[in-house]
């Protein structure tokens, strides 16, 4: 009797999982998944401090740039509003003469 020859796989050169290792398989995907969303996430609003926020009137012939530079001239203006946008929930960049809107924080 000799001994049985293990260097060739029993099905065609395919690998085959039993329950246990597929289960294995998906958590560690899981775990993936959720470390890289953890990892693109945004960062949390949280540490905004409390109060109210600074706020603007719209003059007549604003525009969100005008505001912008104006309120947070040491800022790039497009962040600022899109964080004005943001405070304000804007859908788009329209605003209106004696408008109130939300600042931005200064850093």
């Amino acid at each position: 009797m000799g001994a049985p020859d293990i260097s060739r796989p029993s099905q065609g050169g395919r690998l085959r999982l039993t329950r246990r290792g597929r289960v294995v398989l998906v958590g560690l995907f899981l775990i993936l998944a959720a470390g890289l969303a953890v990892a693109l996430a945004p960062s949390s609003r949280a540490s905004d401090p409390p109060g109210p926020a600074p706020t603007a009137v719209v003059l007549p012939g604003d525009t969100l740039w005008s505001v912008a530079e104006r309120h947070r001239p040491s800022r790039q203006p497009f962040r600022v509003i899109a964080e004005i946008r943001r405070l304000n929930g804007l859908d788009d960049y329209t605003i209106h003469a004696g408008q109130r809107l939300k600042l931005p924080r200064e850093e």
